[in-house]
């Protein structure tokens, strides 16, 4: 039986950085800043869910189910980690962010390997410098644990992970594949690199 790996790709947030924009929607080279990160995960899941909570029309256009947070108020990336492995009955749920358009195109493979060796209950990408709490493969299971931790107040991705048997996967072999845009300036930066 093979595993099913499902992704939800984090578009809710407020982009206070980008001046309010919607940052999945932002125009990166010609195309939306998520459908860079669709394109490179596409190919390592069964199924995608976006998770927004504004513009679902526009996101509903690249063809995925949209889910917006069970809890209101723009909560963080937690919130819609909660709802994502609500909506999924596959084995392992990926987590991305939408604007880190060069994802590894063997993100899924590298971090599920290490999961399964060291048996644990959720993989955490890293740079090689530091760890990307955004990007984890985890089991869908471990939703109640985080909607504890949420509902207690807390908001830091790494305190909740540091709870479980969480592994590192280290991708310094690739150390441009998490660069995020936040600003305007990072987004021209990232733009011209890419054009390269």
């Amino acid at each position: 039986m093979s595993l099913q790996i499902n992704a939800v790709i984090l578009a809710g947030g407020m982009a206070r950085r980008m001046g309010g924009n919607d940052k999945g929607l932002v125009d990166l080279n010609g195309q939306p800043m998520i459908k860079h990160a669709i394109d490179r995960i596409k190919p390592q899941v069964k199924e995608i869910l976006i998770n927004a909570n504004r513009n679902h029309s526009s996101y509903a256009e690249f063809g995925y189910p949209v889910v917006s947070d069970e809890d209101s108020g723009y909560l963080g990336p937690l919130a819609g980690m909660i709802t994502a492995m609500a909506q999924t009955n596959a084995d392992y749920l990926l987590v991305v962010p939408c604007d880190c358009p060069l994802l590894p195109t063997d993100l899924v493979s590298r971090m599920l390997s290490q999961l399964e060796s060291h048996d644990a209950d959720l993989a955490v990408a890293s740079d090689g410098k530091r760890e990307q709490p955004v990007v984890m493969l985890l089991k869908p299971s471990l939703r109640d644990s985080m909607k504890a931790f949420l509902d207690g107040g807390e908001r830091k991705i790494d305190f909740w992970y540091a709870k479980h048997n969480c592994v590192v996967t280290d991708f310094s072999d690739q150390p441009n594949a998490f660069v995020n845009v936040n600003t305007p300036e990072q987004k021209q930066q990232l733009s011209e690199a890419i054009a390269k």
